[in-house]
């Protein structure tokens, strides 16, 4: 029999309330011990919480839900209590003193909704994208999921795999005695098919995955030493994120700081002057991460005066506030002035379009990375089985229904399940 686990689900104290959820096989019968009594299932209703030995612990409400129709599909308890930090540890200390009851690991109980199918993995995996949830945009794209937009489509690709499956199985069960045929024609109907199943499905993930709303978009700011990178770096940031000086080679390692814009998160990058010829070892090795950072950017904000290492670089004219320096050069996109606050209003305008052609679409399914990696291995299968081969045909079938399935949970892994759930708090 599973242990009765409880944990504060509300965030840890102090509070003004604290809710301290209970949930297994126990979770009644011990709450009844220290609350002297439930209420009707999910209706409140104050209770004189005691410990053992009949000392008040505190008053707060009770509220009863029988499983399985529970968050966690077994039997759940919450204690909403004073949310104080001396309070949640007594009622805590009493409820662990009795046999089969423990502190909850973190994400168990939403583990253990996910084993008693009330949701499934894809939509476990939403709801951890919603705790760590930063911007508008991941708030949106996690909801979908948690609320079953990918496990939707899932099935649906799952259930369409399992119908062709029962066709082909069928006709070679059945073949022989002539109740089935197995014939060209019949083979060719499940091979198109197929093969618009898998098109399906790669127009579906063939986008931007979900995560790149968490990941940022990684913006690198690089040319060679006194080119205004750092001063173009604060200006973006509107802090002193990087230390400004006329003396050239100033920074001298990658400094990275986060925007928040627009609903879309920004990595902005600071980079060492890109010098031709150094003897200084720490500078070479500031020269040779710029560039690794350059090799990495999802748009690359070039300072030079000399044309960017890459066609699709964003090539500014920067320090245009200097004499000399007023012209907008040919094939430079924008000037930056520091003393223009609309000069890098237009830059970050740019740089939101840029980033909307990297993000997913706000009406588009949000599959994760690896949820496409699993799907494509399924749109493999199902377009590479070769035509007039039931029996070839019946096994790539199986093996687009076997990597479906392990988007949902139904043949997930336990390390790649304790790799999930060790994301969440101890209360979730």
């Amino acid at each position: 029999m599973a242990d009765t686990i409880f944990a504060v689900s509300s965030g840890q104290p102090p509070a003004a309330i604290a809710v301290i959820r209970v949930s297994g096989p126990g979770a009644f019968a011990i709450v009844e011990r220290i609350a002297g009594g439930l209420p009707e299932p999910r209706r409140a209703s104050l209770r004189r919480l005691r410990d053992e030995g009949g000392a008040t612990l505190d008053s707060g409400l009770v509220l009863c839900f029988p499983g399985p129709a529970t968050a966690t599909g077994e039997d759940l308890v919450e204690l909403h209590c004073h949310g104080g930090r001396a309070v949640v540890a007594a009622v805590e200390a009493a409820l662990a003193t009795h046999p089969g009851v423990r502190r909850a690991e973190p994400g168990e109980f939403t583990r253990r909704a996910l084993t008693h199918g009330r949701i499934d993995l894809a939509e476990a995996e939403g709801l951890a994208d919603l705790l760590e949830a930063q911007t508008e945009r991941q708030r949106r794209a996690a909801i979908g999921a948690v609320e079953g937009r990918v496990s939707q489509a899932l099935r649906g690709w799952m259930d369409r795999t399992a119908t062709l499956s029962a066709a082909i199985e069928a006709m070679l069960d059945f073949a022989e005695e002539d109740d089935v045929p197995l014939d060209a024609a019949a083979l060719e109907r499940i091979r198109n098919e197929m093969d618009a199943l898998g098109r399906t499905m790669l127009e579906a993930v063939d986008r931007p995955p979900v995560d790149r709303l968490h990941d940022g978009i990684r913006v690198v700011l690089a040319g060679p030493p006194n080119s205004g990178k750092s001063t173009l770096l604060n200006l973006l940031t509107e802090r002193d994120a990087a230390i400004v000086s006329p003396i050239a080679g100033t920074t001298r390692d990658r400094i990275e700081a986060t925007v928040l814009r627009g609903g879309i998160a920004y990595v902005l990058t600071d980079t060492a002057g890109l010098a031709e010829d150094t003897d200084d070892v720490i500078e070479a090795i500031g020269v040779t991460r710029a560039q690794e950072a350059m090799a990495q950017a999802d748009i690359l904000l070039w300072l030079a005066d000399t044309p960017p290492p890459r066609e699709d670089a964003l090539w500014l004219h920067s320090r245009a506030d200097l004499p000399g320096r007023g012209a907008l050069p040919d094939g430079r996109a924008l000037a930056v002035r520091r003393d223009d606050g609309g000069s890098i209003a237009a830059l970050w305008e740019v740089l939101a379009a840029r980033a909307a052609a990297l993000l997913p679409r706000e009406d588009a399914l949000g599959f994760k990375r690896h949820q496409q990696d699993q799907c494509r291995k399924a749109t493999l299968a199902l377009l590479s089985a070769p035509r007039a081969d039931a029996l070839l045909m019946a096994e790539e079938l199986r093996l687009a229904r076997q990597a479906l399935a392990a988007l949902l949970g139904i043949s997930a892994t336990e390390t790649m399940l304790d790799a999930l759930f060790g994301r969440f708090c101890l209360g979730k």
